[in-house]
């Protein structure tokens, strides 16, 4: 599986040297020499593993479960753990599919949390072929890559657990089964359970089309299903005796598009109507209507939200509707950790970007254009991203910001798509399903695990993203969760 390419290992020499020197100072308990050698192990490892982790991603691509459905994927990769003996919990937050996965060696030392999603898209249903091909009858699909993140964090989860048991080195690995990130908020429930105490730290990471270890920030958000109540009648016989819940709806949306005029530039609102009625000559007696706010920050987003549940009180009391509202989910924004940012840039570095085979770059190239992103093209994927240090929102969300507001935690991406692809489209499904996937999962349970051993062994590293986690969350921080207390809607998908 050869990876190492010559304009990865020039950019680390030359551009990228000053960056990898900074990350280096900058989390100074471990150093080249350190990277280097440990970088070794974990690549010879990684060969090793390879076999059973791109199986292990092939199936769950195959499955393609959505949100809280996932029931044979969270169990594959539960086998692979158990069988590489980690004792497991499951049903964590009373998810069926949420799972804590543990190895310990000795006592004492580090708490490594790896998160691993597994949730697919509905509608993305797509063959692993450069054209638009859905699968028929296949309801979703991992437009996503959660298949390959569940499948890379149990790798290096694994990797990790055989390196403390060669070196005797006490510390505890924990790989967190998190089901339902797209919409579902399945980490929030973990949260609030209390799963994530007495961890030190959490790494994590995304497929996208890039390589880089970026600190960015994230949006916060919130959802929620507006559900309007009227009067069903004839539409022409008796028009005066209905109450169109269906005007309830369409009244919101009104006012809410008004509202965009007078939101920060940073509020991001969408909505789709998900039920308005089954035929034009009966007055609608339910309508509903399923909204996202997006913003900065949880503080930012909370007196838009407010806006937009007093406008559902107001449709509903002009059109002669009632109205009542279940929120979905929340997620904080991320809150970045340049500690452990800096080491992820430097681990990822000793592996270099992604070099494709002549078979891989022609379904690459069929590919390329497609769904473009500026500012990326083909052989991007060669390349490891320079280290900025903003801290800028990304334009999404997700729940791993209630995580990083609770545990320190650092993320990165690795380019398992061909670069210039969009998630959530066929071709990000189409490219996770090829080996050209495969190799940007591997970079990343390479990257987590060379990451992980350097905080195992040197715990100075956890001690200073946990000063870092403090002073930016502040001492009068007190977590909320956005999605209130509701229990986790498991149906949500249905």
């Amino acid at each position: 599986m050869i990876r190492r390419t010559t304009s990865a290992i020039a950019t680390l020499a030359t551009a990228s040297a000053l960056t990898l020197a900074c990350a280096i100072s900058t989390a100074h308990a471990y150093d080249e020499q350190s990277l280097s050698s440990d970088a070794n192990w974990v690549e010879a490892q990684s060969k090793r593993i390879a076999p059973q982790a791109t199986g292990l991603a092939d199936d769950l691509w195959n499955w393609a479960e959505m949100g809280y459905q996932e029931t044979r994927s969270s169990g594959a990769i539960q086998d692979h753990l158990k069988e590489a003996g980690f004792s497991v919990e499951t049903g964590i937050a009373d998810i069926p599919t949420a799972f804590v996965a543990s190895y310990r060696q000795g006592r004492g030392g580090p708490v490594i949390g790896l998160l691993a999603e597994m949730d697919a898209l509905p509608g993305v249903a797509q063959e692993a072929v450069p054209e638009h091909s859905p699968i028929e009858g296949q309801a979703a699909g991992h437009a996503c890559g959660h298949h390959l993140f569940g499948a890379g964090s149990t790798a290096a989860a694994i990797m990790l657990s055989r390196w403390l048991k060669e070196t005797g080195t006490p510390g505890e690995i924990r790989l967190y089964g998190t089901p339902a990130e797209e919409g579902g908020s399945g980490k929030v429930y973990m949260v609030r359970a209390g799963a994530f105490e007495g961890t030190d730290v959490v790494l994590q990471w995304h497929p996208g089309d890039q390589n880089a270890a970026l600190p960015t920030s994230s949006l916060a958000n919130r959802s929620a299903k507006f559900r309007f109540k009227g009067i069903a009648s004839h539409a022409a016989g008796a028009p005066e005796r209905g109450r169109s819940a269906l005007d309830g709806v369409e009244a919101m949306n009104y006012m809410v598009n008004m509202l965009r005029e007078h939101v920060p530039d940073s509020t991001r609102i969408h909505y789709v109507i998900t039920d308005g009625g089954l035929a034009p000559n009966v007055v609608p007696a339910n309508a509903e209507v399923f909204y996202y706010v997006r913003d900065n920050t949880a503080a930012e987003l909370e007196p838009v939200w407010k806006r937009v549940e007093e406008i559902a009180r107001a449709a509903a009391q002009g059109t002669g509707t009632s109205v009542e509202w279940e929120i979905i989910h929340g997620n904080h924004s991320l809150l970045p950790n340049q500690t452990i940012n800096r080491l992820l840039d430097a681990s990822m570095r000793q592996f270099g970007g992604i070099e494709y085979t002549k078979a891989e770059e022609k379904f690459a190239r069929s590919l390329d254009g497609l769904a473009s992103k500026p500012g990326r093209m083909l052989g991007d994927q060669e390349k490891i991203a320079e280290y900025n240090p903003s801290e800028a929102p990304m334009p999404g969300s997700t729940d791993v910001g209630d995580v990083s507001w609770n545990v320190p935690t650092g993320g990165f991406g690795t380019a398992t798509w061909v670069p210039g692809t969009s998630a959530h489209t066929w071709q990000a499904v189409a490219a996770g399903g090829t080996s050209i996937g495969h190799k940007g999962m591997m970079l990343a349970a390479e990257t987590l695990a060379l990451a992980g051993i350097q905080m195992l062994r040197e715990p100075a590293l956890v001690e200073q993203a946990t000063e870092e986690f403090e002073r930016k969350r502040g001492n009068d921080f007190e977590y909320t969760p956005l999605l209130g207390d509701r229990e986790p809607p498991l149906d949500y998908r249905r």
